[in-house]
């Protein structure tokens, strides 16, 4: 991949990254499930520093499921 082809990759990721926690932040789910949910972005994250192919199929694979309403069960929090 060239430089410019990179670079372009790296600003549709971020973007993508962006609009994906602003729409974790607005989903109306318990607090355990946001959680997991933002630490799944964050892995996503780490992954586009080191391969951002990886990373922008796995950001591809998180928003089909968020616009499918498919979410991790959340942690304790969710289970009172």
């Amino acid at each position: 991949m060239d430089r410019d082809s990179q670079l372009q990759l790296y600003g549709l990721v971020a973007d993508r990254l962006k609009e994906a926690h602003t729409r974790v932040r607005a989903l109306q789910v318990p607090e355990g499930v946001r959680m997991a949910l933002t630490r799944k972005l964050l892995v996503v994250t780490a992954a586009a520093k080191h391969d951002l192919a990886d990373a922008a199929r796995r950001l591809d694979l998180f928003m089909k499921d968020l616009d499918e309403g498919r979410f991790p069960e959340g942690g304790p929090a969710d289970r009172t």
